[in-house]
């Protein structure tokens, strides 16, 4: 049934579930777009080749995890069951030797000490003891953290949380995407409350690796343009909660067949209800990867629906490895509106992490970036910039300084612990996955383990200029 867009001014939708091979082809020779069955535009001729070469390659890419999805995820079970049941044995010569002596220890998926495959490159769960509230970096401290956290299972929250960090876990949950008919959002909440301070922390989860879905979310090449706003990612929009045929009324119909909420409309009314009951209390948002996408689409939607309560106490937010997002327009949106509300934006870029540096900045995708940007180098030196380095991250200019960029991490990962501190060494797991950066520079630089890192040794300067709702 088609569904009424009147909420856009203009669209372009992706559907891998009507693929048609004969369509997929002609989409190549054929400026008619209208015509293929798995494109949904408002536009009904696509002249621009490069673009429907990009619409080829995200149809394909979103195919081929729909059709693998459950040996993409049975592998990646099988991977971290495999890791937490070494972890749990205390190395494979300690497995082999229980094995022997029929005293395996079996890890149990939903405990507090398994990890999850994200969770295994970094094992910190301590917040920095040296980095306490007043200092500029301790928001980002916090939130670079509780986006670590967000990968894990509830019990790991509950106990990192509530015992590690002595704050207070609010909840943990799993969110309904109503274009992939699954609940394949997930996001946290947390209170930091002392006598000084009372700050909640929202924290969505990212791209697992896994996870074909949140894939799927990512590869989406789809998008609405939202009048007076801009041009903004499809995929993203669905994963925090953009409602089939109806977009973002201000409020929701109930609808009794989703197994689960949607997350924008259910984060925003838990905030409501807390911040209601205290005119003290604040928040921030943060996420990493796909996380610091809906991290900064949170707020987009909330100015959308003119929040002023949530706008005002909102203070500050902090995204890590984030993939562009919208248009030039939106950008501007949402650099005014930042603006007008005093919320400090800090956007995280390590070294050639891959992510931040899709989708393209060009002329056929025209998505761009916005807000203050925070580059680190592998020193963890960091510069205020517009934009990071080499911004579409491809380019044979680009290439060799980060391979060889890439070596010198390899490098760091077995002298970091000696220069920085125990805190900092790095595990066999992740030094094997440095190893990958000698060909794919971009993919390791996106780790969480370097964005805590640049977090706790970067300069705490780049955060006065930006601190008005920093109290």
């Amino acid at each position: 049934m088609d569904c009424d867009k009147g909420f856009s001014s203009s669209y372009m939708l992706l559907k891998p579930e009507e693929l048609t091979f004969f369509d997929l082809v002609n989409i190549l020779f054929s400026t008619d777009i209208e015509k293929r069955k798995f494109v949904d535009s408002a536009e009904v001729k696509e002249e621009d080749f490069q673009r429907r070469w990009l619409i080829f390659i995200s149809i394909i890419v979103q195919k081929l995890l729909q059709f693998f999805s459950k040996p993409i995820s049975f592998f990646g079970s099988l991977t971290e069951m495999w890791l937490n049941l070494l972890s749990s044995n205390g190395g494979f010569g300690s497995l082999l030797l229980n094995t022997m002596e029929g005293k395996v220890v079996i890890p149990e998926k939903t405990s507090a000490s398994f990890l999850s495959f994200t969770g295994n490159y970094d094992l910190r769960t301590e917040l920095d003891r040296n980095i306490k509230h007043g200092d500029p970096r301790y928001y980002a401290e916090l939130s670079i953290m509780a986006s670590k956290a967000s990968y894990e299972n509830k019990e790991y929250l509950e106990t990192i949380v509530n015992h590690h960090w002595e704050m207070e876990l609010l909840g943990s949950y799993d969110f309904w995407n109503d274009y992939q008919d699954k609940a394949t959002t997930q996001a946290f909440l947390l209170r930091d409350k002392k006598d000084d301070h009372d700050t909640i922390v929202l924290a969505f989860r990212g791209t697992e690796p896994f996870d074909a879905d949140a894939w799927c979310s990512d590869f989406d090449l789809s998008w609405y343009e939202i009048p007076d706003v801009g041009r903004i990612h499809g995929g993203f929009m669905k994963a925090l909660g953009l409602q089939k045929c109806l977009g973002w009324p201000k409020e929701m119909k109930q609808n009794s067949s989703r197994p689960a909420p949607l997350a924008y409309y259910a984060l925003r009314d838990i905030l409501k209800g807390i911040l209601s009951q205290n005119d003290q209390t604040k928040y921030i948002v943060t996420g990493h990867s796909l996380g610091g996408a809906l991290a900064i689409l949170f707020p987009a939607v909330l100015a959308f629906h003119d929040e002023k309560l949530l706008l005002d106490r909102l203070q500050g937010i902090y995204t890590f490895g984030q993939p562009r997002v919208g248009d030039g327009n939106f950008g501007k949106y949402m650099e005014n509106m930042l603006e007008q509300n005093t919320i400090p934006y800090y956007r995280f870029v390590y070294g050639s992490d891959i992510v931040p540096r899709l989708p393209y900045d060009d002329k056929a995708l025209m998505f761009k970036h916005f807000g203050t940007c925070l580059y680190y180098n592998r020193n963890y030196e960091v510069q205020v910039v517009e934009e990071e380095p080499n911004k579409n991250y491809f380019s044979l200019r680009g290439a060799i300084p980060m391979m060889v960029n890439a070596f010198f991490e390899l490098i760091r990962s077995f002298t970091i612990s000696s220069t920085k501190g125990r805190d900092y060494k790095e595990r066999w797991f992740l030094r094997g996955f440095r190893v990958t950066g000698l060909v794919l520079p971009g993919v390791p630089a996106h780790l969480i383990q370097d964005y805590v890192n640049s977090t706790r040794l970067g300069s705490a300067n780049v955060f006065l200029s930006g601190t008005k709702k920093q109290e």
